[in-house]
């Protein structure tokens, strides 16, 4: 069972704690799925908002209610209103909210479903298989990490993260991890 009592830590812990060496042991042990097979008991304090910093605003027991804005992308040509407003709208949320959800994007169903298996596929291999992508080079096309800015953050979220870049150029099939290859089973 995991501690979750993170407030209760006692005066000495927060005098000893060195966050630079809890970061670099949990850089080294390699993201979040690393942690979680060294069967941690405790909640490391790197992942731990102080209280006094949380926004009071916040709420936790789902009063609060996320509208996520919905951009259709159906019948958006080159030169269109349709585009010139679709555009103004992905500026104006990126801007504002910083998420927003894309439909009619004329990606099929099929193709979305083989992508969160690939990705399931490659979270779910043993570390060694992993180790291969480990990197916060952001020069590299494909790269398994946690957190982009684990070094700068006061906090860390608790994710493991598989991006790609796909531009100024798109990645090589062969540079995708096996178990994401399209058409792949590992």
């Amino acid at each position: 069972m995991v501690d979750i009592h993170l407030h209760q830590n006692s005066v000495q812990e927060v005098l000893d704690y060195d966050r630079e060496k809890e970061l670099k042991t949990f850089d080294d042990t390699e993201a979040v799925k690393g942690l979680v097979d060294t069967r941690i008991v405790k909640i490391p304090q790197m992942f731990v908002i102080p209280t006094n910093e949380l926004s009071s605003e916040t709420s936790y027991s789902g009063s609060t209610r996320l509208h996520i804005p919905v951009i259709a992308l159906k019948d958006i040509h080159e030169g269109s209103v349709q585009r010139k407003q679709v555009v103004e709208e992905i500026n104006r949320v990126s801007e504002t909210l910083g998420l927003f959800q894309i439909v009619n994007h004329g990606i099929s169903e099929d193709v979305m479903d083989d992508m969160i298996k690939g990705i399931r596929r490659f979270h779910e291999q043993p570390t060694e298989v992993k180790r291969e992508y480990y990197s916060r080079d952001a020069t590299k096309n494909v790269t398994y990490m946690s957190n982009f800015h684990l070094y700068k953050a006061k906090a860390v979220n608790w994710r493991d993260s598989l991006p790609f870049a796909m531009a100024p150029v798109a990645p090589n099939p062969e540079e995708f991890p096996s178990a994401c290859r399209p058409g792949e089973v590992v």
